[in-house]
């Protein structure tokens, strides 16, 4: 016979909320006498929550030894999977058994190897949809499968089309989708970063990733063979072929020698009559290479590399003055055109808002440009700095806007051609020794004739800073400076740059950051503990967020954003940067 009572003792352990259970048991002999024992025994509960989420109930017998195996009694769920987020930004879940294994994109590595959960970030570098290199190669995009996949984010288009390879198409050609999603003849284009996805083998959907790849152009000849080998010419044959290659060859090396001489003399010709219609034109000092050479102490100190060159910095000692020059690259090809557009278009553009150019070099194959000196470098250098690091404050970033918005005021308004400079971002911003900014690098302006209000051309600007418009093959516009004076707006708000993956998931996009904030009337979230003027911050925060509609009717003129920056105008309440393609 024997019986039995309990007691409950509560206990919070290292697992999570623990109870313990204690029984006693009173227990006979047989019929030659009767014993009573009595024994304690401590049988513990707990939940808590496993390292994927998941929420388990548990027991175990002597809790004393750490070697005691738990019992699962329940769990919330089988599929460790299920947790959103689960495997951070650009990384999607994988169900082993009993465990959740977090892997990364193609394409992308961990943020942090030994934390899974932490995320994955491109392990190469992404600038334009087609880049040619230095060697010749030219580094394409591909889009790499991904089977069975699931993905919760919002895309920002979908398309109805009737196969994968559609699909993949599709993304392949828009520089602004970095992943498709296809399932049911419906194609979802995706923006970076990627969030909650996983892989469910009884789902028909396939992902794919754009990937970079390096194509090299193939130079393997193809072998030619011959069963029968020439037989030997005879010896007279033999002399007189050799004679006449080689009175054939000393009539070319003549023949070359005289037409260098006469290309060479054509081309300072031209070179020479080049310089003084450019002088004329422009009012611009014109530079022989040499003293350029020497205003930069051989081209010494380097203040900048850029697509088309390098900058470096020079020392004119007849004024005493400090320059900026840019050597020019690739001359016979996109540099040639840069060349050219600058000295026309610059050398007529006086604006306290523009870098002013002072002079230039065509001699022979060097172009080089002369722009006056900026002491404080770009914006990027200013902007991007910890707080307490010569950061501009909040009435300086007000006035940086104000400089950036009257200069391109200038370009689109007041020129003669119109210019869309079609590259504005932090770089192309510089500081002088007073504050004032300035708007730099027009080797990526597009000149507009005078009955030419809109231009079908090729894909320029920096990723981020690129309106939607160059990726849809629509009519470009001075709208696409618009957008992009939107988008760096936002980041002088914030001090902060537009995709920060390191960030968490709600402030890694900063538009959509910045718009959820406006949304739930928590601006202050963008400035921090910095004392900022709110109806200031509210009023450049609604003027960014007009800059960077998808749709380009419905940005305003750089006009117009320059008198809502000043207040001098009402600012509506904006919609959501791509409601318009939401509606499509």
């Amino acid at each position: 016979m024997s019986a039995g009572s309990r007691g409950d003792v509560s206990k919070r352990g290292a697992l999570g909320v623990c109870w313990c259970v204690l029984y006693s048991v009173i227990r006979t002999c047989d019929a030659s006498g009767c014993v009573l024992v009595c024994a304690l025994q401590c049988v513990l509960y707990c939940i808590t929550c496993d390292a994927s989420g998941c929420v388990l109930y548990l027991s175990t017998i002597n809790t004393l030894d750490p070697k005691e195996k738990w019992s699962i009694w329940w769990n919330s769920s089988s599929d460790k999977c299920d947790p959103k987020g689960l495997c951070g930004l650009n990384g999607f879940c994988v169900s082993n058994n009993t465990e959740a294994d977090c892997r990364c994109l193609a394409g992308f590595a961990y943020v942090n190897p030994s934390s899974w959960s932490s995320g994955c970030v491109r392990n190469y570098t992404a600038e334009s949809c087609k880049i040619t290199n230095g060697d010749g190669n030219t580094k394409y995009y591909k889009m790499s499968p991904l089977e069975n996949s699931i993905w919760e984010d919002d895309s920002y288009s979908v398309l109805q089309l009737s196969s994968r390879k559609e699909c993949e198409d599709a993304c392949l050609k828009d520089c602004n989708c970095e992943a498709a999603l296809y399932k049911d003849q419906q194609c979802k284009k995706q923006r970076l970063p990627l969030r909650f996805g996983r892989r469910w083998l009884n789902d028909s959907n396939a992902a794919f990733i754009k990937v970079g790849e390096s194509i090299s152009p193939n130079t393997e000849g193809v072998p030619t063979h011959s069963d029968n080998p020439p037989k030997k010419p005879k010896k007279d044959f033999l002399i007189i072929g050799v004679s006449l290659l080689v009175f054939s060859l000393m009539m070319l090396a003549i023949s070359g020698v005289l037409l260098y001489r006469n290309h060479v003399w054509a081309y300072k010709k031209i070179s020479t009559k080049r310089n003084v219609e450019l002088g004329v034109e422009a009012a611009l000092r014109t530079f022989i290479f040499a003293e350029l050479e020497q205003v930069t102490n051989g081209f010494n100190q380097e203040l900048g590399r850029g697509a088309f060159g390098t900058v470096f910095k020079g020392f004119i000692s007849d004024n005493q003055k400090d320059v900026a020059v840019k050597r020019l690259e690739k001359v016979l090809t996109e540099g040639e055109h840069e060349f050219q557009t600058e000295i026309r278009v610059i050398g007529r553009t006086h604006h306290r808002n523009l870098v002013r150019l002072i002079g230039y070099c065509l001699e022979g194959p060097n172009r080089l440009l002369v722009y006056e000196y900026m002491s404080n470098g770009s914006l990027a250098d200013f902007l991007f700095t910890p707080e307490n690091e010569n950061r501009p404050d909040w009435d300086e970033r007000i006035g940086i806007a104000l400089h950036i918005a009257r200069g391109l005021l200038y370009l689109h308004e007041e020129c003669e051609p119109q210019i869309i400079h079609s590259d504005i971002k932090p770089q192309n911003i510089l500081i002088d020794g007073h504050g004032c900014a300035k708007i730099c690098d027009f080797g990526l302006a597009k000149l507009l004739k005078p009955n030419q209000t809109k231009t079908f051309t090729m894909i320029r600007g920096t990723r981020g800073y690129v309106a939607p418009e160059w990726h849809r093959k629509l009519p470009v516009t001075v709208k696409v400076d618009v957008y992009s004076f939107g988008v760096l707006l936002l980041e002088i708000i914030c001090c902060r740059k537009c995709l920060e993956l390191s960030f968490s998931e709600e402030e890694a996009v900063l538009e959509e950051w910045v718009y959820d904030c406006f949304q739930t009337k928590e601006l202050g979230k963008l400035v921090g503990n910095e004392d900022v003027d709110m109806r200031k911050l509210e009023r450049m925060v609604k003027v960014g967020l007009w800059c960077i509609q998808d749709e380009p009717s419905l940005r305003p003129s750089m006009k117009k954003v320059l008198l809502m920056l000043e207040g001098t105008v009402d600012i509506p309440i904006p919609p959501s940067p791509t409601s318009f393609l939401s509606a499509i």
